[in-house]
């Protein structure tokens, strides 16, 4: 197993609060898709294609006709050197003002709700400029780095499994030159994560995930494409399937220090899957909103990938990686700011970043050392505050089911 670097942060004032940090990935979507006029944030109404036409966005229903593609390449086709031609990588199937849009509020109700009793950013970017499998590593290891100057970009070549479970032959890309991808390794890399660090220091994690075999061949395991963990202890105690087991833990009173939940299919907010993803957020909070573990933890929950939508805010270029489109991110807690949006510059290393200081390990790469820790977030000062449940018009039973991966991209 990768040996942790020795060296920690020294945790600030008032974060001690925090016993517990659960973290919520839902799936692609920018901010100004999901969060259009939300008031006191930064959106638009319109936009501007590779043609110079200026065009207003259209609302979108939840359930759109066709996805986009969130691979490393058409994200440089968007981005196209910060112009931010989104046309550039409409689907086929389509006409080029497709990406532009934004999905109504009125089928986000549980964000809005969460955004205005706690805090909203609507500075999040997405740390890497591609797909989901990369975006989770992101997540737990703060790189997709497997070795020196090699940076995995594209998700495995297999839509089944991701990673070591693989069949062989299968392969990751990685980061090539001007936007490029580049023939890579067998997706089954070996590095630190965060996971390893709380290991060495006896910290309790939990990684929620689809079963990756169960219905349809889920993908969305991100430790299973890190070796030690998956051929390791932590692989039958630590990464927890279905995914919707976390419901029932909470509930008999067991809740990890760091916690991981990403969705199935059903509940993961892909444009063209089910309505449920809010409702299955919204089911996870206040499950741990109404439990006792309330008053002691932190709940971020971010989309992993813009999925090809608009968003007029060109992301700043800080590494070979990105940073990538804006994402939103909620951050929930009895400390949390109530009713704030956080324009300050955030991506995933700030999830990782507030997680290391709150619990003493150390950074473990580019993203999470240079990143904001999100501590302006919160107010530890306030007493903390009572859990008011947000209403979930969808029926528990369906929330539990586990239905397969969240997409194949």
């Amino acid at each position: 197993m990768p040996t942790p670097v020795p060296s920690a942060s020294p945790t600030p004032v008032g974060l001690t609060a925090i016993k517990h940090v659960v973290i919520i990935i839902q799936e692609n979507r920018t901010f100004d898709n999901l969060f259009n006029a939300y008031p006191g944030a930064d959106t638009a109404q319109s936009g501007t294609m590779s043609n110079g036409q200026t065009i207003a966005l259209r609302s979108q229903d939840w359930i759109a006709p066709a996805d986009i593609s969130h691979a490393h390449t058409n994200w440089w086709k968007q981005y196209a050197n910060g112009n931010l031609y989104f046309d550039l990588g409409s689907p086929a199937s389509q006409s080029p003002s497709y990406p532009y849009a934004y999905t109504p509020q009125s089928e986000t109700v549980p964000y809005w709700t969460l955004a205005q009793q706690y805090v909203l950013a609507d500075r999040m970017f997405q740390t890497n400029t591609g797909p989901s499998f990369v975006a989770h590593l992101y997540l737990i290891a703060a790189t997709s780095e497997y070795s020196s100057g090699h940076f995995a970009d594209e998700n495995p070549n297999h839509a089944s499994i991701w990673g070591c479970d693989d069949p062989s032959g299968v392969t990751v890309q990685q980061l090539g030159p001007n936007g490029t991808s580049l023939p890579g390794p067998f997706p089954c890399l070996d590095y630190t994560t965060l996971a390893d660090e709380f290991d060495a220091k006896g910290i309790s994690w939990r990684y929620y995930a689809p079963s990756i075999t169960g219905t349809g061949g889920s993908i969305w395991s991100a430790f299973d494409a890190i070796s030690h963990i998956r051929f390791g202890t932590d692989w039958t105690s630590d990464v927890i399937s279905p995914e919707t087991q976390v419901l029932t833990d909470v509930s008999n009173g067991t809740l990890a220090k760091v916690t991981w939940v990403v969705p199935s299919g059903g509940n993961s907010d892909h444009c063209c899957g089910s309505k449920n993803g809010p409702a299955w957020v919204a089911s996870v909070v206040n499950a741990i909103g109404q439990s006792q573990f309330w008053n002691s933890t932190a709940i971020f929950v971010t989309w992993d990938d813009w999925g090809g939508w608009f968003d007029h805010v060109a992301p700043p270029q800080i590494d070979s990686m990105g940073l990538s489109f804006r994402v939103p991110l909620l951050v929930i807690s009895p400390y949390a700011k109530q009713g704030y949006v956080s324009h300050v510059q955030h991506e995933f290393g700030s999830i990782l970043r507030f997680t290391e200081e709150d619990f003493g390990v150390a950074s473990l790469a580019a993203s999470d050392s240079r990143a904001d820790d999100l501590l302006d977030c919160f107010n530890f000062n306030q007493s903390p505050r009572a859990y008011v449940p947000v209403s979930v018009n969808v029926r528990p039973e369906e929330l539990r089911r586990s239905t397969g991966p969240p997409d194949n991209d």
